[in-house]
């Protein structure tokens, strides 16, 4: 996930993502999409980001990687309207999902959207601080939010990436031009060997394993 109006040729939303109300009424948009030979049918929504389709960041991870096998939890790192979290859920047996993000129009998106898709039970959206506190992970796939800035995303991943179980691994999709390749060099010195999966279209996919 990406703040909303950064990718190049697209517009700022009107709201402002960090504070999108669910409460207030928005308009909710369709996004058809195909993820590892599996249809799926999602609603997003104004104030959220990808606004009616799924980004290029989000496609290229989806292209590059196959579905993790042999795990039983993932968290989606700034969910959005939960494409990625949904995607996992959808294809890997039995996989239960915590998906999280700031803005709340967009966890109520991808609980609606779980819902949908009969995901319910296996699929949880919340907010950060809804979160249980000591809850742990197999592994994190994230579109991480690089726009708010390069402290505040350290500080972001140094909150969740501790959170990975024993051996556990991060799979995310950054622009080169956003800083792709400073911030795999970054997650090394935290600690997190990081390796480049794939590279398309101007991003980088990494796999960041907790040491």
């Amino acid at each position: 996930m990406t703040e909303p109006g950064t990718e190049p040729g697209t517009e700022p939303e009107p709201e402002h993502y960090f504070t999108a109300d669910p409460s207030v009424p928005f308009k909710r948009a369709p996004v058809e999409t195909e993820v590892w030979g599996r249809r799926l049918s999602l609603v997003s929504g104004s104030g959220v980001f990808a606004q009616g389709r799924v980004d290029i960041g989000t496609s290229i991870l989806f292209r590059e990687t196959a579905p993790p096998s042999g795990i039983g939890s993932v968290l989606d790192l700034g969910c959005g309207y939960g494409v990625i979290g949904l995607a996992l859920a959808s294809v890997v047996p039995g996989l239960r999902v915590t998906a999280v993000d700031v803005n709340a129009r967009a966890v109520l998106l991808a609980r609606e959207n779980a819902a949908a898709l009969g995901l319910i039970d296996r699929f949880t959206a919340a907010t950060p601080a809804e979160v249980d506190a000591a809850a742990t992970w197999d592994e994190i796939w994230s579109n991480p939010p690089i726009r708010i800035g390069k402290a505040a995303l350290h500080e972001l991943l140094l909150t969740w990436l501790p959170r990975l179980a024993p051996g556990g691994r991060a799979v995310m999709v950054v622009g080169k031009n956003l800083g792709a390749d400073s911030l795999q060099r970054w997650l090394g010195e935290q600690g997190y060997p990081t390796e480049r999966l794939a590279s398309a279209k101007g991003f980088r996919v990494l796999e960041s394993r907790k040491a």
